[in-house]
């Protein structure tokens, strides 16, 4: 009973992970931070190596099992892919009809993750404090990128899966928002998803899975040898990505040579979005504001459930 108890909390997790990937600019890999699997995660993504694959083809299947950690993958596996699956249709809908509120969610959650995240670092010295100046102007360079053009070439879709994979898990910087700039989070994360398109998310997940064994040595190596220094550079990237959830923003399109929005299959193609300052404090400026402070007070909660689990 204990067992299947850790293990619903493991999907649980994965589903908050699954539903931040979901949204450009928030990370599953702040939320596996905060939720403290983040490291375990790493360790078992490495753990696919030559040992593994000689333990899967020798039919040792429990030591396999046993070596890549794999129920825990699997766990955390499965509540991504539901949050995924079933939420993708929902926020499609919430950021059409109720942007800035959605957004003002998510700015107030990855807000109050800088401080819960960087609360990690043991030593604070002058390469800890660097390396988070550093992750924080990466992090805000890339929240300033125009988009690129939507392209579903095979080569390139695999591209997107490595590029989206690599930064999913790196708390701060958003899978999501990397394919936006790309140009292809509405091909991928919206349409190909809500319709099981294979042709569009097989070259996707192809790259995930090669970008994440890839990147998650080197991560793993990194985090083992210069953990606060880690942790730094990820909460600056985590400090820098608010930027791109600033709830009062409007889109920009691409425009033809008589300055008409170009349209694709119907709709216009986004190639940014500019931050504003709301005009008056109505109503919906309040909402806005009650939805920030409900973001910070969620990962308040999420931590001192940790800790209690703890």
């Amino acid at each position: 009973m204990r067992q299947l108890r850790i293990y619903i909390i493991l999907i649980l997790k994965g589903m908050a992970m699954g539903a931040a990937n979901v949204i450009p600019g928030v990370s599953g890999g702040t939320i596996a931070l905060i939720t403290e699997i983040f490291e375990r995660l790493i360790h078992a993504i490495k753990s696919f190596n030559l040992k593994a694959a000689k333990l899967l083809l020798g039919g040792k299947f429990r030591a396999f099992a046993q070596h890549t950690d794999l129920y825990f993958l699997l766990a955390v596996a499965i509540g991504i892919l539901l949050a995924i699956v079933s939420l993708a249709r929902l926020f499609d809908y919430l950021f059409r009809e109720y942007p800035v509120y959605i957004w003002a969610y998510f700015f107030g959650l990855v807000l109050a993750s800088v401080y819960f995240v960087g609360r990690r670092i043991g030593k604070v010295n002058m390469a800890v404090v660097l390396t988070f100046v550093i992750g924080t102007g990466i992090a805000i360079a890339i929240s300033f990128m125009d988009m690129g053009r939507e392209s579903d070439n095979f080569f390139y879709l695999i591209l997107c899966g490595v590029a989206a994979m690599c930064s999913m898990i790196l708390p701060g910087l958003s899978g999501s928002f990397i394919l936006f700039i790309m140009g292809n989070y509405r091909l991928v994360a919206i349409e190909a998803v809500n319709n099981r398109d294979m042709a569009i998310l097989l070259p996707v997940i192809i790259g995930a899975v090669a970008g994440l064994i890839a990147f998650s040595h080197i991560l793993s190596w990194v985090f083992r040898k210069f953990r606060d220094e880690t942790i730094s550079i990820l909460t600056g990237f985590i400090l820098g990505s608010v930027s791109i959830l600033w709830p009062w923003q409007k889109a920009g399109y691409l425009l033809d040579a008589a300055g008409e929005p170009v349209l694709l299959e119907g709709e216009k193609v986004i190639t940014h979005y500019s931050r504003y300052l709301p005009a008056q404090f109505d109503t919906a400026f309040w909402l806005a504001v009650a939805f920030i402070l409900i973001g910070i007070v969620s990962i308040w909660a999420i931590e001192t459930a940790a800790k209690k689990k703890s």
